[in-house]
């Protein structure tokens, strides 16, 4: 249960990093409680989820699950660039990921 807790926290992580965006600097309400909403919401689940799990591990795969999901959107949403280093490095956390994932 913790894993897909920490999951859903990366997920969350993701939607605040990309909500930040659409707040225009928390100048929009909609957007800006959306992302409120979600960085709260992300924080406490991972902080339910290192209950159980080790803080290192918990944190770094909360990092990158956020990391890798926002650069994604960035690619699709905003037209951010698809070099090969960057999708390379991307992949790169992606296996760290599931490094520690595996060594936990």
């Amino acid at each position: 249960m913790a894993w897909m807790l920490l999951i859903v926290a990366g997920l969350l992580e993701v939607g605040w990093a990309i909500g930040l965006k659409y707040t225009d600097g928390f100048t929009r309400l909609w957007p800006s409680l959306g992302t409120a909403i979600a960085m709260i919401a992300s924080v406490v689940l991972l902080g339910v989820a290192m209950r159980t799990l080790p803080v290192g591990t918990a944190y770094a795969i909360w990092v990158g699950v956020g990391a890798v999901g926002t650069a994604a959107l960035g690619i699709v949403l905003f037209g951010e660039a698809a070099t090969l280093a960057r999708l390379a490095s991307l992949g790169l956390i992606v296996a760290g990921i599931i490094g520690l994932k595996l060594a936990s």
